[in-house]
């Protein structure tokens, strides 16, 4: 019998998609379990109150109670550092590790790793941001020389609405995306509910689609050891694949 595999998740308290989708992402592997913890995550914007939601003491308190359950990994399954800069998640890994001894990594470590691999060097963007945070967002990814400029973004800023963002508003963002031909397309945020709908837009438009709830339990799972392959029917990153 297979070691039992916890992975822990630090939630958005606003969030409603992240966790019914990493529970059926995962429950194809009957040796894994995802266990979850929230702290508080109203809005997304660049003002001072929004941007204060992501203080890295908080963030840590919440990954405390995860340790608890002795989990083998922690991820942040959030899009924060988009805005803020990698960096912060960089440093918030480097911290939720010190305290809690237990290895970490975020949604877009994940996906920054996942895009280097892959060589993807024109990433196209869908999110529910509003302009400035778009904006902020392609300038993050300028620095790692990774060109989001081929985008689509709806101008929400209040983060419980996002996982309201209709299936079909999604299929337009994402077709939009690939006609302006680009490889690879990220649905960057975890509260859309996107990732069920990721190997459809694969195959209708030959893209490889990186979902931010996917790419986290992606890395955490490869760090735990864990045969991703048996993941069917949510995208070719998890499914293995060498290139983009």
């Amino acid at each position: 019998m297979s070691k039992r595999i916890r992975l822990g998740i630090l939630t958005p308290s606003s969030n409603t998609s992240l966790e019914p989708l990493s529970q059926a992402i995962v429950s194809q592997l009957p040796h894994v379990s995802v266990h979850f913890s929230r702290f508080t995550v109203l809005k997304i914007s660049l003002e001072e109150d929004a941007l204060s939601q992501f203080q890295t003491e908080k963030i840590v308190e919440a990954a405390k109670l995860l340790a608890d359950a002795h989990v083998d990994v922690i991820g942040w399954s959030g899009t924060s550092s988009g805005w803020l800069g990698f960096e912060a998640d960089e440093m918030l890994c480097e911290a939720i590790t010190a305290a809690t001894g237990v290895p970490a990594t975020t949604s877009v470590l994940a996906l920054n790793k996942a895009v280097k691999e892959l060589g993807v060097r024109e990433l196209g963007l869908v999110t529910p941001y509003k302009d400035d945070v778009q904006s902020a967002i392609i300038k993050t990814y300028a620095t790692i020389d990774v060109d989001c400029t081929k985008e689509s973004h709806l101008g929400l800023s209040t983060n419980a609405a996002f996982a309201d963002v209709a299936e079909s508003t999604l299929d337009d963002m994402v077709a939009g995306v690939a006609a302006k031909d680009v490889k690879a397309i990220s649905t960057f945020c975890t509260n859309l509910y996107a990732a069920q709908r990721g190997a459809y837009w694969e195959e209708k438009y030959g893209v490889v689609i990186l979902d931010t709830v996917v790419t986290v339990l992606w890395d955490m799972l490869r760090g735990c050891g864990v045969d991703t392959t048996a993941i069917k029917g949510w995208g070719r990153l998890l499914s293995g694949i060498s290139s983009a």
